[in-house]
């Protein structure tokens, strides 16, 4: 039974994201996962480097591990992806939802991505839909689609764990915003309630971490059961439309992430930047009034 393969996890926190990337590795081989993973991005300075994603990529080598997957669980608007940085380097193929295409077709145009900006996911190797299995090593893993966030968040269930992207975070903050291009609070609390559904003891590892005042370092793991009693927004008993009227509002609150426009722009291209223009360096473009 997967429910009974306990995977190892390592989460690297990007401090500067508030992100974290995570190593998931069978426990019967060397073959792993690696989940959304970070570039660091100066963008004052329009400089990227590569430290978090080494940092990864030598603990993938310093543990003998065989990189089987890359998988994204949405287009974050917060970070760089480093997947195709690190394929490069270690291989695995690069998985998104198949929902990228509606994201890709939004933010397409914002950018005024030209004609070789295909809109049809194949920047990506592998485009996952709600059920589709697959193998890393001999650990078997499923997706769920899970959109509220985004139209394209999907949550992976691989063993007794569950990467649940930004769709909920630690149980003291809550969940994820809902107001971006393709959001949608209901959605966002029909999606949460699926994955309420898994087993109790299912592990949860969240794609972020801010923590409150009254915690002082970040935490990434919980559980199904910790969501279902204590999650501040989402707990056992909290109706839908009282969520939904709590997330809107809520959302009415929140500036948008400082490097949404960057982010936007190289992760609908599964992590890879623009092409240059002929006699020019790589740009990335700042649509005004955009979002």
């Amino acid at each position: 039974q997967s429910d009974r393969i306990i995977p190892h996890v390592e989460g690297f926190f990007h401090v500067a994201s508030n992100t974290i990337s995570y190593v998931v590795k069978d426990p019967q081989s060397n073959a792993c996962a690696i989940i959304d993973s970070v570039l660091d991005l100066d963008y004052a300075a329009g400089k990227i480097a590569y430290a978090h994603a080494d940092m990864i990529i030598d603990y993938v080598e310093k543990h003998q591990l065989s990189v089987e997957w890359l998988i994204e669980t949405h287009v974050h608007a917060d970070h760089l992806s480093a997947a195709p940085y690190i394929q490069q380097e270690r291989g695995g193929k690069i998985g998104i939802a198949k929902q990228i295409v509606e994201v890709q077709e939004v933010f397409g145009k914002m950018f005024n991505a030209g004609t070789e900006f295909q809109r049809d996911g194949s920047q990506f190797d592998v485009l996952f839909q709600d059920g589709s299995r697959y193998l890393i090593g001999d650990m078997p893993a499923y997706v769920m689609h899970t959109p509220g966030h985004t139209p394209a968040c999907l949550t992976y269930v691989i063993g007794e764990a569950a990467f649940v992207g930004d769709t909920l975070f630690m149980p003291d903050y809550g969940t994820a915003r809902a107001d971006f291009p393709g959001g949608d609070a209901r959605a966002l609390y029909r999606s949460i309630q699926r994955i309420l559904a898994l087993p109790a003891h299912t592990r949860i590892f969240v794609g972020h971490d801010y923590p409150p005042a009254d915690r002082t370092k970040p935490a990434w793991e919980t559980s199904i059961a910790a969501q279902r009693d204590h999650n501040v927004h989402v707990k056992s008993g909290i109706s839908e439309d009282a969520f939904v009227t709590m997330r809107e509002a809520r959302d009415q609150t929140l500036e948008a992430p400082s490097l949404i426009l960057p982010a936007l722009q190289v992760n609908i291209r599964a992590g890879r930047l623009p092409p240059a223009e002929p006699g020019h360096k790589v740009q990335l473009k700042l649509p005004v009034n955009a979002i």
